[in-house]
């Protein structure tokens, strides 16, 4: 039963977070909070991409998942956020240190423009990537963008 609802909540629209005060409701959408752990990732030096780069991520950006590119936004019993977010990191760099550092910074970019708790961040590690591989991704990607 646990497993048949999972699969339901990720090809649903991802649901927003709520607060109110005496004014009226706040609610942020997860979708928001997903961009907040995109760029928050991206900051971290050694990360070369979410969800999987430039080309490998124009199918995760037209999916209806709640899977948004890499990063999944849940919610636990008492509201706090649950994160999962997909990179690359970039070669010879120590994987264990920037994921940690992923975490953190990760955490304390949400709390801070959420307001709200995260109660957990997974970080998966999907490949690294030397620098030329970086531009040959970004050069396909331009090629493909700019053709009429």
């Amino acid at each position: 039963m646990s497993n048949k609802s999972e699969k339901n909540q990720e090809s649903t629209i991802p649901t927003m977070s709520e607060g109110s005060n005496t004014l009226g409701d706040i609610r942020i959408n997860h979708s928001v909070v997903a961009s907040i752990v995109r760029l928050a990732a991206l900051e971290v030096v050694g990360v070369a991409a979410v969800g999987g780069g430039f080309v490998d991520g124009i199918a995760e950006i037209f999916s209806k998942k709640g899977d948004e590119r890499g990063v999944r936004v849940d919610e636990d019993e008492v509201g706090d956020y649950k994160i999962e977010i997909r990179v690359i990191l970039r070669f010879g760099v120590e994987l264990a240190t920037v994921g940690n550092e992923i975490q953190q910074r990760i955490a304390e970019q949400v709390e801070k423009m959420t307001s709200k708790s995260v109660a957990r961040v997974n970080v998966i590690i999907d490949g690294v990537r030397t620098t030329a591989e970086e531009k040959e991704a970004k050069d396909e990607w331009d090629s493909q963008a700019h053709v009429d």
